[in-house]
């Protein structure tokens, strides 16, 4: 795995490198491919790790996220699957919406292309955050062509949360949505000095991440500006979702037609709502929840060895 062209680091961040080379860029170490294939007219990205003769395995990052944040499980699972990691319209190495706008139903329309295109009766499914949303979206609308799905923290907004939705007028929501996104057009795009202020940045969005693991989607997260700044890959725009988006009152429906085994995980440590506790696991047909102590919502990086193991034997 080279480091990206034309990286500099400070002696700081050179002394990162080693260990980080060592874990991610050792000769026997697995290493994917990329691809790219076009969905509603947009060139989509996804990495191949190999092993087509196997069950393929579909990986799903959340938001503002990118697929190389896959690596460490992608290495774990590619001897026993066909792994592919892609970048969701707008993020990593995917393209912007022409117009900055970013639905579910396109999201999920990128899935289906993606499991049509290739080509299994079933595939398998992981997936985080906004990946789990729309994973599981799609496993209601075709449940027949998933075998099993894992979905970290990605069934939205909790109960309470939706009632204090639905107690903010429609029309506040619509002139927030719009001063923002005119906010966000109308102001340059976040620049980071050096690649140890990018890492810096992840690591206060993430305390439970080491310095390698920071480092890691950091370089994989990011580009390298002309005046020798760094910004982050995904579009600014994705901040601040369109009121029309994806309505999460309507997960119950799709979450009962699911007929495939469901792994659901939860961080102790995390903002998202216990899905057994309020009420939500109880849609699925055959689901079961694991809670990892002392992780965050990004529980695959802070607790990735419990979670491979849970991640073995469920699948």
């Amino acid at each position: 795995m080279a480091i990206a062209s034309g990286l500099r680091l400070t002696k700081e961040g050179k002394d990162l490198l080693p260990k980080w080379q060592d874990r991610m860029d050792t000769p026997a170490a697995p290493t994917p491919t990329s691809h790219f294939f076009t969905s509603l007219r947009t060139r989509l990205h996804y990495l191949d790790w190999g092993n087509p003769s196997a069950p393929p395995l579909i990986l799903v990052h959340g938001g503002f996220d990118h697929a190389r944040s896959w690596d460490w499980t992608a290495r774990a699972l590619c001897r026993n699957y066909h792994v592919m990691a892609v970048d969701l319209r707008g993020h990593g190495d995917s393209g912007w919406s022409s117009d900055g706008s970013y639905m579910m139903s396109s999201f999920v329309y990128d899935l289906a292309q993606m499991v049509d295109l290739i080509g299994s009766e079933t595939v398998t499914i992981v997936a985080h955050s906004l990946g789990g949303s729309i994973s599981l979206r799609y496993a209601g609308l075709y449940p027949e062509r998933v075998a099993k799905l894992v979905a970290i923290e990605g069934l939205g907004l909790s109960p309470a949360r939706l009632r204090e939705r639905a107690e903010e007028a429609v029309v506040d929501k619509w002139r927030e949505w719009i001063d923002l996104r005119r906010t966000i057009l109308r102001k340059p795009g976040r620049r980071l000095a050096t690649i140890e202020a990018a890492v810096e940045r992840m690591r206060a969005r993430n305390d439970h991440l080491s310095v390698e693991q920071a480092l890691h989607l950091t370089i994989h997260g990011t580009n390298r500006n002309e005046d020798g700044s760094y910004g982050w890959k995904f579009d600014p725009c994705l901040r601040g979702w369109a009121p029309d988006m994806g309505a999460d009152e309507e997960l119950p429906h799709f979450w009962s037609r699911i007929t495939c085994p469901v792994l659901l995980c939860l961080g102790a440590d995390s903002w998202a709502s216990n899905p057994v506790q309020d009420g939500r696991a109880a849609h699925f047909q055959d689901t079961r929840l694991v809670e990892f102590a002392n992780a965050g919502h990004w529980l695959h990086h802070d607790r990735f060895d419990g979670f491979i193991a849970e991640l073995r034997a469920f699948l």
